[in-house]
């Protein structure tokens, strides 16, 4: 046999696996929800699924999952029209799903997860004969997890290397990974994405991508397909698409707000002043240590880190959600408690995250809401207890009007409106009057394009026009953009502040990760 034979022979057949989906269509009653979708994501490759929440990405991946059965429409695997009905089959012909929450059992092992997840695990298992074989199988693995330690001490990025481990474990060779990054540091995202696309170009591995971080479509992504309201709204090679056309291709032709350019704040006060923060979670343990931070007038400061490092209980001490162990608040040099009438004579305000459970009452229409921070005040209220309707709403349409709101009505109840427009109206409430601190978290997460633009624009706006800010956000995208400085919070406390512009993803990555 000659030497180019025996190569032949002796090379590693592929093992990616091709998908496509043909004029995919799923109807829930009056809606559609996908309409006619055809994507094709070639064997070996990253394939990156954009659009803005309510786009139909969910609903595609469900259809191919066998979550939900389609209206219209077939798949095709390897090129082969296939019968998909249930994860079981989903998984029988190699494909599987790496969730965006974590699907493991924090009090077991990584080996005892990873065994648990075969279909038909033995009813006695030997231990000392699985071990052998995960070591075995880890060694043809491109990273590594410690098989003997519990989940619940594992970090989140060798939890999320093993969500990723257990569907190779399975035998799956179609992997759909949705947010796969985003409970991970920079640092361990590029790694994570940087070994699978190893995996692709092997040709060992295929993946459908959810994400929203442009910078990982361009920087490991090969194709991309753009869903917009249910339809396919374009797509292409990575390489021959900018970000600004695959952005249009999301929105279409929405109008977005331009944020006006960062003024210069040379030399301002110092506003706001954190000294000695310390908080317990629900349970009585320490998620707020010492934090001692100050925020001068004209300045965004971003708190970056991993969901559930301290910054909800933060948001929530400052909000007076959350009383504090120890520590003080200081505003302009006095001590601030975070109740309602300091709020007001400070010029307090925020933007919470999840509005509609911690900023809004559902069930009130818009207007009440918008009104939260004014129905006690003229022209509202005269004699000092009789609320007029007529002032409220007449308030509640000019805020409306000037911040955009998409509502039939003032007397809508806010739970009816999308998430933008909810996260509009709560916004159009705090910043109706002047503010000195603005306190903001995850403002912009789940929404669309459009909401995002505006929201930052706003924040943006108060920064210039003299505000200290406090920005929370888990997007460090969002936060390089719009901090002025940036403060890294791991383990309850915040031991690096750094200037944004000499700021480095890798540096903030290493501090979100404690080190």
């Amino acid at each position: 046999m000659s030497a180019a034979l025996d190569t032949t022979a002796r090379a590693k057949p592929r093992r990616a696996i091709g998908l496509e989906t043909i004029g995919m269509t799923k109807v829930f009653g009056a809606m559609t929800a996908l309409d006619d979708v055809s994507i094709k994501v070639a064997p070996g490759t990253v394939h990156a699924l954009l659009g803005e929440n309510g786009a139909g990405k969910s609903t595609l991946v469900k259809c191919i999952m066998g979550f939900y059965q389609p209206t219209r429409g077939s798949v095709l695997v390897d090129g082969v029209e296939t019968e998909i009905h249930s994860p079981r089959d989903a998984h029988a012909h190699g494909i599987g799903m790496v969730y965006q929450h974590f699907t493991l059992v924090p009090s077991l092992t990584a080996a005892e997860n990873l065994v648990i997840s075969r279909a038909h695990p033995p009813p006695v298992i030997d231990w000392r004969k699985e071990k052998r074989d995960l070591a075995a199988f880890l060694e043809q693995m491109p990273f590594k997890v410690p098989l003997d330690v519990p989940v619940s001490g594992l970090a989140a990025g060798e939890k999320q290397k093993l969500e990723i481990l257990k569907q190779l474990y399975l035998d799956q060779h179609f992997l759909i990974l949705d947010e796969p990054t985003s409970v991970l540091t920079p640092g361990e995202a590029d790694e994570v994405l940087g070994l699978l696309r190893g995996m692709t170009a092997a040709g060992d591995l295929t993946i459908l991508m959810i994400t929203h971080k442009f910078r990982e479509v361009t920087a490991f992504t090969d194709e991309v397909t753009v869903l917009r309201h249910g339809k396919r709204a374009g797509g292409g090679h990575v390489k021959d698409l900018g970000i600004d056309e695959m952005s249009r291709m999301m929105i279409g032709e929405t109008e977005i707000r331009e944020r006006a350019p960062r003024k210069p704040m040379p030399g301002k006060p110092v506003v706001v002043e954190l000294a000695g923060i310390f908080a317990d979670d629900d349970q009585g343990l320490p998620a707020v240590e010492a934090v001692n931070l100050k925020v001068h007038a004209g300045e965004i400061v971003g708190i970056a880190g991993i969901s559930g490092n301290g910054q909800s209980h933060l948001v929530e001490v400052l909000s007076g959600q959350r009383a504090p162990r120890l520590g003080q608040i200081f505003i302009n040099g006095q001590d601030f408690e975070p109740v309602r009438h300091q709020m007001d004579k400070f010029k307090v305000f925020g933007l919470q995250e999840e509005p509609l459970r911690n900023a809004a009452v559902p069930r009130m229409t818009v207007s009440e809401n918008i009104s939260f921070r004014t129905f006690d005040k003229p022209p509202i209220t005269s004699l000092g207890w009789w609320l007029s309707p007529g002032p409220m709403r007449a308030r509640a349409r000019e805020l409306i009007a000037a911040y955009r709101v998409k509502t039939p009505s003032t007397e809508e109840f806010i739970e009816n409106l999308s998430g933008g427009n909810v996260q509009r109206a709560v916004l159009a409430r705090e910043l109706s009057s002047a503010v000195d601190v603005l306190v903001v978290a995850n403002p912009c997460f789940g929404l669309d394009f459009a909401s995002v633009a505006e929201i930052r624009a706003q924040i943006m706006e108060q920064r210039n026009n003299g505000a200290a800010v406090l920005l929370f956000s888990e997007d460090l995208d969002e936060i390089l953009e719009l901090a002025d400085r940036i403060a890294v919070m791991s383990g309850g406390r915040i031991d690096y502040v750094v200037a944004a512009a000499e700021a480095d993803r890798t540096s903030i990555g290493r501090a979100m990760a404690g080190h």
